[in-house]
């Protein structure tokens, strides 16, 4: 079997909810992505796309029927490159690189895009179609944009709780004090503000409809401001807009090979994927199934956390994320160094692609060997991968 690599990482701005993106289809935040990624690399024949794998999670909208296919035509690709849109929710561009990944791993392809979009800014009401024709009574429209909708009633109600309920729930059990919540949300602004000063980004975003900066990074952002803020759950409760990820738009690609396409791709592989993981727990839970995904992905990879120099978790929201972080046991330093989802934005199906994107630069960065991303999933789930550095820029971690 061949090894899967990764060779390119791209993303568009992450704009807030009825922001700067606001105005942009998902289609065309996803072609621009599929674009980008592949402008990396120009000596690359686009017909020497065996696939491309794209995550959604809404799907209900602009980016329904296919919309990984949709971006492939729209950014100009030969029509004989095909493609697939995976929903795995908030892990959808994780999922599609997963995919993606074994693709190359069986030898199906030499050559795969994986990436994903949302825009929740466009993602539209629903009506059920009624049980007979022409009813005499009044209809509700549904968001799609978060979260539960058109629930089963043989579901147990435990389980279809709010996502700020769950994570209130995982607060009384793990003890995540508002106070620390807070911090890390305030840690998640500074770290992401810095890394756009000083340019980290730069090579890994696109500009979109004038927008150049996740628009959602607030640099003033201090726990002494975050603690004013009222709880969004619960009355007493812990979870604030300040401490839990917004609302997003944007869209992120990865341009994934075997070792000897590189040659064909006119790239040296950055990062080979080491180990893959996916843990579900109870639906109320789901925030702390990173927990067990990551694990997974780390004996898959022959390693433990002793070897791990970086982590990209999704910071679906601070409590989740500390709990994670504390049942890992590893150093908080290490994690989201440069800024997470409370600042950057949580668009549901890009937010993976970003993830592995961010960590591969951080390897580099950092001069480590080893990665771990990781993303809390509604409904229960979790996803985890494992990167290892293979540019010249490793030490000896």
């Amino acid at each position: 079997m061949s090894d899967a690599y990764l060779y390119a990482a791209a993303r568009t701005p992450f704009g807030r909810f009825g922001g700067a993106l606001a105005g942009v289809r998902p289609d065309d935040l996803a072609a621009t992505a599929l674009t980008g990624v592949l402008a990396k690399a120009p000596g690359l024949d686009p017909a020497a796309i065996g696939d491309v794998v794209w995550g959604n999670a809404n799907g209900a909208g602009e980016d329904n029927r296919n919309v990984g296919r949709m971006a492939v035509l729209l950014a100009g690709l030969p029509v004989s490159v095909p493609a697939t849109t995976v929903n795995r929710l908030c892990g959808s561009s994780l999922d599609a690189a997963i995919t993606a990944s074994r693709t190359l791993e069986s030898g199906d392809a030499d050559v795969v895009v994986a990436g994903g979009v949302e825009s929740m800014s466009r993602a539209p009401w629903v009506l059920p179609k009624p049980d007979r024709a022409f009813p005499a009574r009044d209809v509700t429209a549904v968001s799609t944009t978060l979260g539960w909708r058109l629930v089963n009633p043989a579901m147990p109600k435990e389980w279809t709780v709010s996502l700020g309920e769950c994570n209130e729930q995982l607060q009384e059990e793990f003890s995540v004090s508002r106070e620390r919540q807070d911090a890390f949300a305030a840690r998640s602004h500074r770290l992401a503000a810095a890394a756009w000063d000083e340019g980290f980004y730069d090579d890994l975003v696109l500009p979109v409809a004038d927008l150049v900066r996740d628009e959602g990074i607030r640099p003033g952002t201090d726990p002494g401001r975050l603690a004013a803020l009222k709880p969004s759950f619960r009355p007493d409760g812990t979870i604030t807009a300040g401490n839990a990820s917004p609302l997003s738009d944007g869209a992120s690609a990865v341009l994934l090979g075997t070792g000897e396409a590189a040659g064909r791709i006119g790239l040296a592989p950055v990062a080979r994927i080491a180990g893959r993981g996916v843990h579900a727990v109870e639906p109320q839970r789901f925030g702390f199934a990173p927990v067990e995904a990551a694990e997974r992905a780390l004996r898959r990879a022959g390693i433990g956390w002793g070897d791990v120099g970086a982590v990209e978790l999704n910071e679906a929201f601070a409590v989740q994320s500390l709990a994670c972080v504390d049942a890992w046991g590893v150093d908080p330093e290490i994690v989201n160094t440069r800024g997470g989802a409370i600042a950057l934005g949580h668009p549901l199906g890009a937010s993976g692609g970003r993830l592995l994107g961010t960590l591969a630069k951080v390897l580099r960065e950092r001069r480590e060997r080893w990665g771990v991303a990781a993303v809390c999933i509604g409904v229960g789930q979790a996803l985890a991968v494992v990167l290892e550095n293979v540019s010249d820029e490793v030490g000896q971690g």
